[in-house]
């Protein structure tokens, strides 16, 4: 019988923990839901709900193409081969793709948090400015600790001199961190730009 890789364990253990951390931030967005209704939704106005719908679109395809490379890292192909079709691009060319989509995300972010406080809402204006800004911002965090882990799984891919199961394990692992924050967020943005 085949043990579980000990890394991808103690990664979904890992993630176990980070479930109850947000679970903490939820809970703040649903009391003070229902201690100050006035306050949220007055302040949930000043969302900008589609510009939030498509940096929400751009993170999920980033989860797609961040599948795509673990495909490719499990068939132990780093790089893009002679072929047709979705299976000859290696995992490099798809780990870029969702840097890149991730990257594109975290600046809507920060756009939208430009947006919000020249409409007055800070992190200090109100308790609904804070719960925003803390639940957003640490999802915010977690994203940009995903694209550390992607470049340096990339860096890892160069690095060796053979592509092997170990790797693979690595990329594997990340993916499992990126589904992770993608879910975190689409859970989120369900809670702060939807319920009314």
């Amino acid at each position: 019988m085949k043990r579980p890789d000990s890394v991808a364990v103690g990664t979904i253990v890992w993630l176990g923990s980070e479930v109850m951390f947000f679970a903490g931030l939820f809970a703040i967005y649903f009391t003070l839901r229902s201690t100050s209704p006035g306050l949220w939704e007055e302040q949930t106005s000043n969302l900008n709900v589609p510009f939030a719908l498509i940096n929400t679109i751009i993170l999920v395809l980033s989860s797609v193409t961040c599948q795509f490379g673990v495909w490719a890292a499990e068939r132990l192909q780093p790089h893009t081969v002679k072929g047709q079709g979705w299976k000859s691009v290696g995992m490099i060319p798809w780990f870029w793709m969702t840097f890149a989509l991730g990257a594109i995300f975290v600046s809507g972010q920060v756009w939208e948090y430009a947006q919000l406080i020249t409409e007055g809402v800070t992190l200090s204006s109100d308790p609904y400015g804070s719960a925003f800004y803390l639940t957003t911002g640490f999802h915010a965090l977690h994203v940009t600790g995903g694209l550390i882990a992607f470049l340096l799984t990339l860096g890892r891919a160069f690095a060796v001199k053979r592509f092997t199961h170990k790797e693979a394990t690595t990329a594997v692992v990340v993916s499992y961190y990126w589904h992770f924050v993608d879910v975190v967020w689409i859970a989120l943005f369900a809670v702060i730009y939807f319920i009314k």
